[in-house]
């Protein structure tokens, strides 16, 4: 697949309603991909559709980080307290793990014991293809796990919304993650990997940021909406740093360190919240 994929189908001589169809189908791709969420997606991904779907990732996300607050809000209409937050801070995300099938959670495990094996790329990387779990792995799901649901917990005010960002901005930062080659032939990090263009990429920064300010301002004021922007920043910041190991260590990008970039951006995102709010 050549890096042209995503730019000739939305190409000024295709018409409105065919960009719209394509816009439809990849995104019915994406959920199809990334969530258990059975939309009939292509069964075969053609030249460009992973592309394309993977730019579709903050869209599942939201769809997901709605979900959870949707979750969070019921637990707290019956009352307010601390057992509270946390019991619907835990099914928030344990409803979210659920809907992606725990995609982006083995993915996690998987890159904590590749690079916690500190090997060659090589032999790291074939840790990273076994089907069990190690130590590392573990350790770094109860670990992420442990500060995504507490910190949601201790959100002062909204939690919510707060998990609807580090959704959001998790899957930004896999898109920005794009940018780096792939780390070996073969899986779906291979076919997204250094294939995406810079300026779908630094759009969908741009979007992240347009709509925290238009989010922000609508609800509260400036200073939710800096608050907000710092946050995601700070995610963004803590997957641009697992790219960067991942880069040194392994060579490069496999689907397994995008969805640990997932999780680790989220989590920094709502640890963000808790301070800065």
């Amino acid at each position: 697949m050549s890096k042209s994929g995503y730019a000739s189908p939305a190409s000024p001589s295709g018409s409105g309603e065919q960009r719209g169809d394509l816009a439809v189908r990849s995104l019915r791709t994406a959920v199809s991909l990334f969530t258990v969420i059975p939309v009939g997606g292509e069964a075969e991904l053609g030249e460009g559709d992973a592309v394309r779907a993977v730019l579709w990732m903050p869209v599942v996300g939201l769809l997901l980080g709605l979900a959870g607050a949707g979750v969070m809000i019921g637990v707290s209409a019956g009352g307010s307290g601390a057992p509270r937050r946390l019991l619907g801070a835990a099914l928030a995300v344990g409803l979210i793990a659920l809907l992606t099938g725990g995609l982006h959670l083995d993915g996690l495990a998987d890159t904590a014991d590749g690079l916690g094996s500190r090997r060659a790329p090589a032999d790291a990387l074939a840790i990273m293809r076994r089907s069990d779990v190690g130590p590392m792995g573990v350790a770094a799901l109860v670990l992420v796990l442990l500060i995504q649901v507490t910190a949601l917990a201790a959100v002062s005010d909204g939690a919510a919304a707060s998990l609807v960002l580090a959704e959001v901005t998790g899957r930004v930062a896999v898109v920005v993650a794009t940018g780096s080659p792939a780390a070996r032939p073969g899986g779906f990090g291979a076919l997204v990997a250094g294939r995406t263009s810079r300026r779908a990429r630094t759009l969908t920064v741009v979007l992240l940021g347009c709509a925290i300010a238009v989010a922000g301002l609508a609800s509260v004021g400036a200073g939710l909406a800096v608050r907000g922007l710092v946050a995601a920043l700070i995610g963004l910041l803590a997957g641009g740093l697992l790219q960067l190991v991942a880069r040194r260590r392994l060579g490069g990008m496999t689907g397994d360190v995008f969805g640990a970039i997932v999780e680790v951006s989220a989590a920094t995102v709502l640890v963000a919240c808790v301070l800065v709010g």
